[in-house]
């Protein structure tokens, strides 16, 4: 038994269905895709970029100061976990989410609780996170 077509065709049938799988990604719906945009921004500590996530009328009330800037530099994202999720209304959804944070300057780990609040904004298409990011004094 000759087993050379089964090495040819092997790695190319593997690259078929890493193609497909990979592509049953971009099929999300628009709160999953922002989550997943937001949760990858958070866990690469990129707090710049995960403020474009935070509803813009939060921001009118709550903006964010220099001094608060600074200080989510201070953190590195150790972790990222979704202990619960809801959807209390249409175009409401809630989560609450254990963050993980080292202080780079004393190495220091710290576990805090996000309570997540996002809403749809018809509109603009779009989620926006209602509650800001992380209180970074939260417990």
């Amino acid at each position: 038994m000759n087993s050379k077509p089964l090495r040819v065709f092997a790695p190319v049938l593997a690259l078929l269905l890493l193609t497909a799988c990979g592509s049953m990604g971009a099929q999300r719906n628009p709160r999953d895709q922002a989550l997943y945009s937001y949760v990858s921004a958070v866990r690469w500590s990129d707090f710049n970029a995960a403020l474009a996530f935070v509803d813009p009328e939060t921001l009118r009330t709550r903006p964010m100061t220099d001094l608060e800037s600074e200080r989510y530099k201070q953190f590195q994202v150790a972790g990222y976990e979704v202990k619960s999720a809801s959807e209390p209304g249409e175009g409401r959804y809630e989560q609450v989410v254990e963050l993980r944070l080292v202080n780079k300057n004393t190495q220091v780990e710290r576990i805090i609780t996000d309570r997540q609040q996002w809403r749809w904004d018809a509109q603009a298409k779009r989620w926006w996170l209602v509650s800001g990011l992380p209180d970074l004094d939260a417990r």
